[in-house]
C-alpha cells in the first residue's frame, strides 16, 4: 500500500490437552507450546509492529504459588525480544540445573512461560500510543484465583466511555484510552457474578454472554481465567477474523489460517473459522466447546482483510487478490483505449502484487481473444509475418517501482522534505518509449494519496510516459473505520477531498451546511447513531466524477504526463470477495450503530477544524 496504516492486530491462542511431559516425550521438547506460540506470532507479524505480548496460565498449581504470568515489549523487534527474555531465563536456569530440561515437572515450576495455557498477541496502535503499558495481554489480578483475569484482542469498541459508565468506574488515563481496558474491565465485573454464583464451576458462557451484548464494535478477544478455564470470543458480526483447530493434543487459535497451517503442519480443511457470535471455550478440565454465545448478525466480515491486511498465503484470499486484479481489466482497457501495444503493467510492491497477477490474466484473456478473432476475420489476407507477429504480441510487464531504503530527512529544512520524500521509490529506467507509452501501475488501494502525489507520481513522470493511471484495487476509502484500522480523521481521504472540491466547483457548499446540521441536530437529541449523514457528501456525484476529481488533486503541477485514478467498484469487489462482505468505510453502511455516530462525529470534527478520532 502507497499510504501506510496502523491496522489489524493479532492474536494466538494454545492450550495443551496433555501434560507437559507427553509433548517431551512425543517430540522431544517441553518447550513444544512455547516453540509453536513463537512460530504462530511470527507467522502474523504482519499484523503488529508496534509491540507484542505473551501470558501464560499454569494448571493445577498448589495455592500462594504464582499461576499467571504476562510478559509485554513495545517495538518492532517485540517478538523476537520477548522469546529471547524467555531463552534468557531457561540459560540462567540451566548454568545451576543442568539437565532441567530433561524433567518437564520442574521446568514448568521454575520457568514463568511454561504453562498448558498460552496467549500471544501483535499490536499495531491505531491510536499513535505505542508505549508498553498499551501493549496486550491486559491483567485483572485478585486475591482470589478463579477472579484472576488476562486478556488480548484485535479490536475497536465505539462505546467504551458507556461500558465504563454502566460498571460505575473512573478508571486512570491507560485503561480509558485503551478498548481493552474497558473490555477487561467488563467481562471481569460479570466473571465475579459468575464465580460468586458458583465458585467450583463459574458459567464461562453467561460471562461471555452478558459482557459481549454490551460491546459495539469488531473483535476477537482471548481470555486466560485463573481457574484454569480460557476462551476466544468472536463478535456476532464476524467482523474480526478468527480461526482455530484441535486435535487430542491441542486446541488452537489464531486470526489467519496460513499460520495456524504452517507452524502445526496441517490442512486448510483440518482448520475451522470461529463462527460470529460464537466462542471456544476450553474448561479447566480439557472440554473443549463452541457455543453460540450472541445471535449472529448478518455477517460483514472486513472486506479490507482480504484487499490488504491479511497474508496473501491464504489459498482463499490469493484467489479473491487475483479477481480483484482480473475486475479491474475492463476498466484498463476502457482507459488505454485498447492499446496494449503501448502500454506498461507494472505494480507498487508488495501487497498489491497479487492483484496485478490478475489484472495481467484479465488483459491477457482479452488480448487471446483478439488474436483468435483477428485471425479468423483476415486469415485469408495476413502474411505469415503479420500472423507470427499478431501470436507473438504480449502485454507489456516491467518493473517500475522500486522500494528504496527508507531514507532519514532529519536534517532537511520543511522546503526540502517534500523534495526528500520523492525518492522513497525508484524506477527503472530504459523502460518506457517517452511521450509515447501509457503506465499502468496498479496498488492496494488509495486512501489519502500522499505518497502517490509526493512521491510515486512525480517519480513515474520521470520515464516520460503520455500518461499515468494509478489502478487500485479497493474501491475508493470515504468513511472512517472504527472496528481495528486506523482510518478516523475525514480530511484525510482523498475521496472525500475530491467530494468537497467537487461541491465548491458547483457551488453546492450548502450540502456540507446541511449535512452539519443534520448531524448537530441528531447530537442534541442523542441520534447520532441512527443515521450516516456523511453519504450526503457523496450522493452528487457519481464514482467516476470523484475518480477524475481525485487524479487531478493528485497530479503534482510539475508533471508532465496526464494522470488518471481508477477505481475498483463496488460490484467488483463483493464478486471477488463474497464472504467478506464488510464494505463500510467504501458504503458508509456500519453494521454497527456505533458505526454511524463514529462517521458523523469524524465530519463534524472536519467541519469545527478538530483535530482526533471520532471516537
Amino acid at each position: 500500500m502507497s499510504d501506510a496504516l496502523k491496522h489489524e492486530c493479532g492474536l494466538a491462542y494454545i492450550r495443551l490437552l496433555k501434560p507437559i511431559s507427553y509433548y517431551h516425550r512425543k517430540y522431544g521438547t517441553s518447550f513444544y507450546a512455547l516453540n509453536k506460540l513463537y512460530l504462530l506470532m511470527e507467522k502474523q507479524h504482519n499484523r503488529g509492529q508496534d509491540g507484542a505480548g505473551i501470558a501464560t496460565l499454569k494448571l493445577n498449581v498448589e495455592p500462594g504459588y504464582q499461576f499467571m504470568h504476562r510478559l509485554r515489549i513495545a517495538g518492532p523487534g517485540a517478538i523476537k525480544e520477548i522469546f529471547a527474555s524467555v531463552q534468557d531465563e531457561v540459560t540462567e536456569l540451566e548454568r545451576m540445573y543442568p539437565n532441567l530440561r530433561d524433567y518437564p515437572g520442574l521446568m514448568k515450576g521454575y520457568l514463568r512461560f511454561m504453562g498448558e495455557v498460552m496467549l500471544g498477541h501483535l499490536r499495531y496502535g491505531t491510536q499513535g500510543k505505542n508505549s508498553v503499558k498499551f501493549c496486550h495481554p491486559f491483567v485483572k489480578s485478585d486475591i482470589n484465583p478463579a477472579r484472576n483475569l488476562t486478556m488480548a484482542g484485535n479490536f475497536n469498541l465505539v462505546n467504551t466511555d458507556e461500558l465504563f459508565a454502566m460498571l460505575k468506574e473512573n478508571p486512570d488515563e491507560t485503561m480509558r484510552t485503551s478498548d481493552l481496558g474497558a473490555m477487561i474491565d467488563t467481562v471481569h465485573h460479570f466473571l465475579c457474578e459468575e464465580e460468586a454464583k458458583s465458585p467450583e464451576n463459574p458459567d464461562v458462557e453467561a460471562m461471555l454472554r452478558n459482557a459481549a451484548s454490551r460491546f459495539d464494535g469488531g473483535y476477537v478477544c482471548g481470555g486466560l481465567i485463573g481457574n484454569g478455564d480460557s476462551f476466544v470470543l468472536r463478535d456476532k458480526h464476524g467482523i474480526r477474523p478468527a480461526y482455530y483447530y484441535h486435535d487430542d493434543e491441542i486446541v488452537v487459535v489464531a486470526s489467519e489460517r496460513p499460520a495456524i497451517q504452517t507452524s502445526f503442519n496441517v490442512q486448510q480443511h483440518e482448520i475451522k473459522e470461529l463462527p460470529p457470535g460464537c466462542a471456544v471455550i476450553v474448561k479447566a478440565d480439557g472440554t473443549l466447546s463452541v457455543p453460540q454465545i450472541l445471535e449472529p448478525a448478518e455477517k460483514k466480515a472486513c472486506s479490507f482483510e482480504r484487499i490488504y491486511f491479511s497474508r496473501g498465503s491464504d489459498a482463499d484470499i490469493y484467489q479473491e487478490r487475483m479477481a480483484l486484479g482480473n475486475n479491474l481489466a475492463p476498466q484498463v482497457l476502457k482507459a488505454i483505449d485498447n492499446d496494449l501495444k503501448n502500454t506498461i503493467i507494472s505494480f507498487i510492491p508488495n501487497t498489491a502484487e497479487t492483484a496485478f497477477y490478475g489484472l495481467i490474466k484479465g488483459l491477457e484473456d482479452y488480448l487471446k481473444e483478439l488474436k483468435i478473432q483477428r485471425i479468423i476475420r483476415n486469415r485469408n489476407t495476413m502474411t505469415d509475418a503479420e500472423i507470427s507477429e499478431l501470436i507473438r504480441r504480449r502485454v507489456r510487464i516491467e518493473k517500475l517501482a522500486i522500494k528504496d531504503v527508507k531514507l532519514r530527512t532529519f536534517i532537511t529544512s520543511d522546503s526540502t522534505r517534500d523534495e526528500m520524500v520523492q525518492h522513497v521509490y525508484d524506477i527503472t529506467y530504459g523502460t518506457v518509449k517517452p511521450q509515447q507509452d501509457t503506465l499502468v501501475v496498479i496498488d492496494d488501494s488509495i486512501v489519502r494519496g500522499t505518497t502517490l502525489r509526493q512521491s510515486i507520481i512525480k517519480m513515474l513522470d520521470r520515464l516520460k510516459p503520455k500518461k499515468i493511471i494509478v489502478v487500485s484495487s479497493a474501491p475508493q476509502i470515504r468513511y472512517p473505520d472504527c472496528y481495528g484500522i486506523d482510518m478516523s480523521r475525514m480530511a484525510d481521504f482523498i475521496a472525500f477531498q475530491a467530494a468537497v472540491e467537487l461541491l465548491k466547483d458547483r457551488n453546492m457548499n450548502h450540502v456540507l451546511t446541511e449535512a452539519y446540521l443534520k448531524c448537530n441536530t441528531a447530537r442534541e437529541h442523542n441520534r447520532l447513531h441512527e443515521e450516516n449523514f456523511v453519504k450526503d457528501i457523496y450522493a452528487p456525484f457519481t464514482p467516476e466524477e470523484i475518480s477524475e476529481k481525485i487524479g487531478q488533486l493528485l497530479r503534482p503541477e510539475d508533471v508532465e504526463a496526464e494522470v488518471q485514478i481508477i477505481y475498483q467498484s463496488i460490484e467488483g469487489l463483493h464478486e471477488a470477495c463474497p464472504h467478506n462482505k464488510g464494505d463500510w468505510y467504501f458504503t458508509g453502511n456500519y453494521p454497527t450503530p456505533g458505526g454511524n455516530k463514529v462517521a458523523n462525529r469524524a465530519f463534524m470534527n472536519y467541519m469545527e477544524n478538530k483535530a482526533g478520532r471520532g471516537y
